[in-house]
């Protein structure tokens, strides 16, 4: 018997059952790290990077990533979200990106959470590539997750 949930006793793949779990609300929180260099930070300041509004493109992109969360890893539950979030941080020579998924739900969030996190970085690296070669996406984790039983 494996310790894993997504495999079965034979070690095969499957989607683990949450029919018999209670609704509740659902937290998490994600962070990660784009590094790039400290002349990328200026343009991004004068909004003068080629392709446009950086942080903007890359919110939205990552509230799209969040909804698709279960079209893009196989044995993701469909959720219904609630609530997402995404917030950068940019500093001298870095942007953390934050990231919040809310649901009520039988099964947690964490995965939206990272999937936003993960495709806003993707895209300011995409959108920053003409100008810096050297950037690297660091540090994406949960940082926070809860879950609360619903008021009867």
């Amino acid at each position: 018997m494996s310790s894993f949930s997504h495999l079965d006793s034979q070690g095969k793949a499957h989607m683990v059952g949450v029919g018999h779990k209670p609704d509740q609300k659902r937290v998490a929180e994600a962070i990660g790290t784009l590094q790039v260099k400290p002349e990328t930070i200026r343009l991004l300041k004068k909004n003068a990077l080629p392709k446009g509004d950086l942080l903007t493109v890359a919110q939205i992109a990552g509230i799209q990533a969040a909804k698709k969360t279960a079209d893009l890893i196989p044995l993701c539950h469909p959720l219904p979200l609630h609530k997402i979030d995404l917030k950068f941080k940019v500093g001298p020579k870095s942007i953390e990106i934050w990231a919040m998924a809310e649901t009520t739900g039988k099964t947690g969030v964490e995965m939206e959470a990272l999937t936003a996190v993960s495709v806003a970085a993707l895209t300011l690296f995409d959108m920053c590539k003409a100008v810096d070669k050297t950037m690297k996406i660091t540090q994406i984790r949960v940082i926070k997750k809860s879950k609360h039983e619903r008021p009867k």
